[in-house]
């Protein structure tokens, strides 16, 4: 097997793939990219075993098609090294030796049968074809994807969860503390189906779409999906189980209303922040006659913080407690200069949202409130 590629585009889709090959192992042969050439095109593949992800590019084939493992970490070293030039690839599927051949000097290491690696797993004859547009889903997992919990003792909470209706396609994401639901209805799917896909490829996936991905296209069944745009084809498993019914956790009865500019709410929030409790992060909000006023305390060290807001409010006097990381979390992510906040009463949560929604998605963040002791 004998190929012609330049360094730096190889590189580059080298390190796509990467993202998916994990530190430790269980396997040791997954410590390794696959590389398959097929004519002209070099299939390059890394693996957990739970996500699949292959990238493709064009090379010149000058000897017989086939495919070895490399050890991911040594190639992509050795790579980085000779990125700016033409590189030659010389392997004996035989032996496992690789030659790397660039202008003045040559590589040569081992690599290992590529039989040993595991087969790409396919969705059933079962499945489900979708081609959705790429902003679509790039917008959806850019708003939850914070959101959703790294405590693996509620696996469901652990992804993004994806509801598709007849007229518009939801994104969900929660850790229980907080809680992000977007809709967006410029794509119509034209059926009722969900899954929950997992925190790792989510992330992946909204890495690698850019400006030029114009669609995705999803084959999925019950338990697995395949996303396939651009040079890139993205397999993974779902996470299991029933995800909660989100909408419930929304509440519908909301007469008080703040409406505030977002900037200055966040920078007074990451003011008032620094004199929580440790313990709890707790600022208090409170508001009455078109003011807002954050009041944070440490009863440990004798700290205290307040700072008012200029904002406009409509409602009952109120007070409410909420936990200051989350919150700044919810204002970094929210879209627009100005946003609203919904709230009933101290013991029910606040929804955030932007003061204006764009054309045909609709925003909502949600965030448990926490007790206030005066």
């Amino acid at each position: 097997m004998k190929f012609n590629v330049h360094g730096k585009t190889l590189q580059q889709q080298l390190a796509a793939v990467s993202k998916v090959v994990n530190a430790k192992n269980a396997l040791s042969i997954l410590d390794n990219f696959l590389l398959e050439v097929k004519g002209d095109i070099l299939y390059i593949t890394g693996s957990d075993q739970e996500t699949v992800m292959t990238a493709k590019m064009e090379v010149t084939n000058q000897g017989l098609d086939g495919k070895i493992a490399i050890n991911a970490k040594r190639l992509m070293e050795v790579v980085k090294e000779v990125a700016n030039f033409p590189l030659t690839f010389e392997i004996d599927e035989n032996t496992g030796s690789v030659d790397l051949i660039f202008p003045g000097g040559h590589f040569a290491f081992m690599g290992v049968d590529a039989a040993e690696y595991p087969q790409s797993f396919e969705t059933d004859d079962l499945s489900i074809e979708m081609i959705i547009p790429a902003d679509v889903i790039q917008s959806g997992l850019d708003y939850t994807l914070f959101a959703i919990s790294s405590e693996t003792i509620r696996p469901m909470m652990t992804g993004v969860y994806w509801d598709f209706h007849e007229n518009d396609i939801t994104f969900v994401g929660s850790d229980t503390h907080k809680l992000v639901r977007y809709i967006n209805t410029a794509y119509h799917p034209n059926r009722e189906t969900s899954f929950i896909l997992p925190g790792k490829p989510a992330g992946i996936l909204r890495s690698l779409i850019n400006k030029e991905t114009e669609t995705v296209k999803i084959r999925k069944d019950e338990k697995s999906a395949i996303f396939s745009f651009g040079d890139f084809t993205l397999g993974c498993r779902f996470v299991k189980g029933n995800y909660p019914n989100y909408n419930r956790v929304i509440p519908q009865d909301n007469p008080n209303e703040l409406t505030v500019d977002r900037v200055l709410l966040l920078a007074a929030m990451r003011r008032v922040s620094l004199f929580a409790s440790k313990a709890s992060s707790l600022v208090k909000m409170s508001m009455d006659n078109n003011s807002l006023v954050l009041q944070s305390q440490d009863l440990d060290y004798s700290t205290k913080a307040d700072e008012s807001v200029a904002c406009s409010y409509e409602g009952n006097p109120l007070s409410i407690g909420f936990n200051s990381v989350y919150m700044l979390e919810v204002l970094n992510n929210l879209p627009g200069e100005s946003i609203v906040v919904k709230l009933s009463d101290p013991g029910r949560p606040g929804l955030f949202m932007p003061f204006e929604q764009k054309e045909n998605e609709n925003v909502v963040m949600l965030q448990m409130p926490m007790q206030v002791i005066e």
